[in-house]
């Protein structure tokens, strides 16, 4: 051990070896629990040295595959190098790799796409088979044991109580100033034994700043030195800033209607360009003193910090750029008093969000023109990334958003379609569809009413009139006229695309 060592409990001490050495430790056929959410917190050196351990081993015939278990989708450096060695045989419960997304919809990685919500309780409720391995990364090691979270937990501490065997990284590269911005809930019950969560507003601690583990369970500590991936954010393009435009009227319009308070209610936002466009408008926009309570932490909120809009932030993980997390670093002690780190079964969890009537900002690939909203496949049957939080938000908001351009491929595809190829968001749990175009308020209306208010308010001008026409012959010739379909055009709406070469 280096004396700038992170890694301060003696009893451990003697397991410190190098990542090819821990990888040697996992074998062929587990489950692997890895830490990692939104490419913040994950492994960064065993599972490089798994891939080679792995491609290796298949190079002599002995097929080598794991079931790779995480918060959410994590970087090249776990689900690429692993996905590249054909070393997965199953991935849960998030992914957004190219290299994954590639081999899952060749029907070559088998998949198992669910709410981050439930990723933990399934493992306690013994839903998914044994939890092998568990693979996390720390920020530090304390003298009696403890774990100093990374910058992210996601699931990381269902994983340590949970697996047969521990490997931790330790990695020094990941600021020694996070400690004491985690709040670690050790209270949660199996039924019938559970109790309420005593969490009513997003700046509360309910919970210990470290995680715990059995120490007599590890079997293995590496330290690293390397960073998180941090993707870049465009700038908000003009599609973007309409959205959050149309978006803020509709906050202004809710506060004066007293259906919400001035200062909002909590925001959840998905990650993503448009998310952050809206938190730029927040900032610049009349509400004060806001709240958050979200999975992950982007730039945007960030910026609300620094500027004072935004009191307080509670997520699971950060999703930062380079110059987002040179921000952070300057002055994270300001940010550490203004952000709580929770693990995702409290961010996420259904009782919580109800609780604090959070406002949910998702994206969406597309809607049909009944408020059915597709947010994972590409013509219904080719996976993108994965449902991830959207639906523990959406289901449980006190107002549910969903929102996108309002075309995609250059303009050859309409986002608004009359029937969602794949649906992940039912018509019961989307209030509010936004494009460019401006704003679907949904709430109070039926089937047919909500058609209307779509299609004139989101879709975009060059697809109106056919979606128009469709609706109206629908309603005259299909089967019902609740919610009327003429099905075998509305499932031609997306064919075509493929059969004219364009997806």
């Amino acid at each position: 051990m280096n004396n700038t060592s992170r890694i301060l409990c003696k009893a451990l001490q003697g397991k410190i070896m190098s990542a090819e050495q821990a990888a040697a430790l996992i074998p062929s056929g587990v489950n692997v629990g890895m830490s990692g959410f939104t490419g913040s917190g994950y492994p960064k050196a065993v599972p490089a040295a798994l891939a080679r351990h792995i491609t290796e081993a298949n190079k002599d015939g002995r097929k080598f595959r794991i079931s790779v278990w995480t918060g959410a989708s994590t970087a090249p450096e776990l689900d690429g190098v692993l996905a590249e060695a054909d070393g997965v045989e199953m991935r849960l419960p998030y992914q957004s790799d190219p290299i994954c997304r590639k081999r899952i919809n060749a029907g070559q990685m088998e998949y198992l796409d669910i709410h981050l919500s439930h990723v933990a309780q399934f493992v306690w409720f013994g839903f998914l088979g044994k939890l092998d391995v568990a693979l996390v990364e720390v920020a530090g090691i304390l003298e009696d044991g403890r774990l100093v979270p990374s910058s992210s937990i996601g699931n990381n501490k269902t994983w340590l109580d949970q697996a047969d065997k521990v490997i931790l990284e330790v990695n020094s590269m990941q600021s020694a100033r996070l400690e004491g911005m985690h709040d670690v809930y050790y209270g949660t019950n199996l039924p019938p034994n559970r109790m309420p969560i005593p969490l009513v507003k997003p700046q509360d601690r309910i919970g210990d700043p470290y995680m715990h583990v059995d120490l007599n369970k590890v079997i293995a500590i590496v330290e690293t030195n390397a960073p998180d991936r941090n993707s870049p954010f465009s700038p908000p393009d003009e599609n973007s800033r309409l959205i959050a435009g149309h978006i803020l009227e509709f906050f202004e319009h809710e506060v004066k209607k007293g259906r919400l308070p001035k200062n909002l209610l909590p925001l959840q936002s998905g990650v993503g360009n448009i998310a952050n466009a809206v938190m730029a408008g927040l900032n610049n926009g009349p509400f004060d003193n806001l709240t958050a309570y979200t999975e992950v932490l982007q730039d945007g909120m960030l910026d609300m910090i620094r500027s004072g809009k935004l009191s307080m932030a509670s997520a699971t993980a950060f999703s930062l750029s380079d110059d987002g997390l040179a921000e952070f670093n300057r002055n994270i002690e300001m940010y550490r008093e203004k952000i709580i780190l929770r693990p995702q079964e409290i961010s996420n969890h259904p009782e919580v969000i109800r609780r604090l009537g959070v406002i949910a900002m998702n994206g969406m690939i597309e809607a049909d023109i009944y408020g059915n909203v597709n947010s994972t496949h590409v013509m219904g049957s080719s996976i993108m990334n994965g449902i991830g939080g959207s639906g523990d938000f959406a289901r449980n908001a006190y107002i549910s958003i969903f929102m996108t351009p309002s075309q995609a491929k250059n303009g050859q595809i309409s986002c608004i379609v009359p029937m969602a190829s794949h649906v992940d968001h039912t018509e019961h749990d989307v209030q509010i569809i936004v494009t460019e175009q401006g704003l679907a308020d949904l709430r109070g209306l039926s089937p047919n009413q909500r058609a209307k208010v779509i299609i004139e308010n989101c879709a975009h001008p060059k697809f109106k009139d056919a979606l128009l026409d469709y609706h109206k012959r629908a309603f005259e010739g299909s089967f019902g006229r609740h919610t009327p379909h003429l099905l075998d055009e509305a499932l031609s709406w997306h064919r075509r695309f493929v059969a004219e070469g364009k997806m």
